[in-house]
C-alpha cells in the first residue's frame, strides 16, 4: 500500500488503500485493479468506473454504507481528502470545546452542495455522530442523496435550493442552528474552463484529448458566474444575515491566489475572526476558509 502521511492524523486513509479488505467487503472491486510497476495493487483512477467502484468499496468497509451509488456524468469525489475537511473542521469545533473533538448529533453541520455523492454527511456522520443537513439546487442530486439515505437508513435532512442566487436563504429557516456549515464549492468561471483545465489535468497525465469522453461532472458542479471567488464572495455576503444562526461558516479553497481577495471581503464584512486552514493531500495542498461572528468568549459549543 502506498502510504499517504500527508493526511489528516485521525484519517483512515493514511495507510492508503488496503485493496484486499476492500475486495471481500466489496468484490465488484476486483474486476477493476491491476499491479503498478512495484508490484502493488492499484486501480485505474482515470477509469470513472473503477474510481466509482473504489468509492463504494472505500465507504462500505470504514464508515458502514451499504448502499451507495451516483447518477452517470455526475462527480466522483475522492474519499481520502473530503474526509480530510471533516476531520479539519472537527478541529476547528474543538477550539471552542475545550480541546474535546465534539461528538454526537448535538452538532449540526450544514453541507452547501451535498451533491448527488453525499459524500461529506456520510462520513462526517460515520466519524463524529453529527447531525448533517444536505442542499443542493440540483434535483437530481437531491434525489441521489435521498436514495443513499434510504437505502441505508440513515436520517439527514435533506433541502433542495431553489434559487441558484441563494445560498442560504430559502434553505435555513428562522429556527435552525448550526455548529458549522462546509462547502466544496464550483471553482470554474464557465464550463469552457472547466472542460480545459480537465483536458490540461488529462495531457499532463499522457492521455491526451481523451477528457472529453472521462469529463465528468455537472454544470453547477464545476463552474458557475464569477467562478469561485464569486461563489465564495456571495457566501460571505450572504452570511452576515445567518450570523446568529452558524457558529462558524467554511468553504473549500482551490487556488491559493484567491485567499487576498476573499480576505479582503471578510474584513469588510466585519466578522470576529477568520482563518485559513491548510490541508495536504499527498503532492496536492488544499485549503478552506472559516469565518465567524461570534467573538471568542461566546464560542462555547
Amino acid at each position: 500500500m502506498a502510504v499517504k502521511p500527508m493526511l489528516h492524523p485521525r484519517n483512515q486513509h493514511r495507510q492508503g488503500y488496503d485493496f484486499e479488505r476492500l475486495i471481500v467487503k466489496s468484490p465488484g472491486l476486483a474486476a477493476f485493479t491491476t499491479r503498478n510497476p512495484r508490484g502493488q495493487m492499484t486501480i485505474d483512477f482515470q477509469d470513472v468506473d473503477a474510481v466509482r467502484m473504489l468509492n463504494r468499496a472505500l465507504l462500505m468497509t470504514h464508515y458502514g454504507v451499504d448502499f451507495w451509488d451516483i447518477p452517470a456524468s455526475y462527480l466522483c469525489p475522492p474519499i481520502p481528502g473530503r474526509v480530510d475537511y471533516i476531520h479539519y473542521l472537527a478541529d476547528l469545533l474543538a477550539e471552542s470545546n475545550g480541546q474535546e473533538i465534539p461528538l454526537g448529533p448535538e452538532i449540526k453541520a450544514l453541507d452547501i452542495g451535498t451533491g448527488a455523492s453525499l459524500v461529506y454527511p456520510l462520513t462526517g456522520r460515520h466519524e463524529y455522530g453529527w447531525d448533517f443537513t444536505g442542499v443542493d439546487i440540483d434535483p437530481v442530486s437531491i434525489k441521489s442523496a435521498r436514495q443513499i439515505c434510504e437505502r441505508n437508513g440513515l436520517n439527514i435532512r435533506l433541502k433542495h435550493q431553489d434559487n441558484a442566487e441563494d445560498i442560504f436563504q430559502g434553505v435555513v429557516s428562522r429556527d435552525d442552528r448550526f455548529h458549522v456549515t462546509l462547502c466544496n464549492p464550483p471553482f470554474h468561471a464557465s464550463l469552457a474552463q472547466a472542460k480545459e483545465g480537465t483536458q490540461r489535468k488529462w495531457r499532463n497525465l499522457g492521455k491526451g484529448q481523451s477528457a472529453e469522453l472521462n469529463f465528468g461532472g455537472q454544470n453547477a458542479e464545476l463552474w458557475c458566474p464569477g467562478g469561485e471567488i464569486g461563489f465564495i464572495a456571495r457566501m460571505i455576503g450572504q452570511s452576515m444575515d445567518f450570523a446568529e444562526q452558524c457558529l462558524w461558516f467554511t468553504c473549500l479553497v482551490s487556488k491559493k491566489d484567491s485567499l487576498k481577495p476573499l480576505s479582503r471581503l471578510l474584513k469588510k464584512a466585519q466578522v470576529a475572526e477568520f482563518k485559513v486552514v491548510e490541508m495536504a493531500q499527498g503532492q496536492k495542498t488544499s485549503r478552506f476558509i472559516a469565518w465567524t461572528y461570534h467573538p471568542e468568549r461566546l464560542r462555547s459549543l
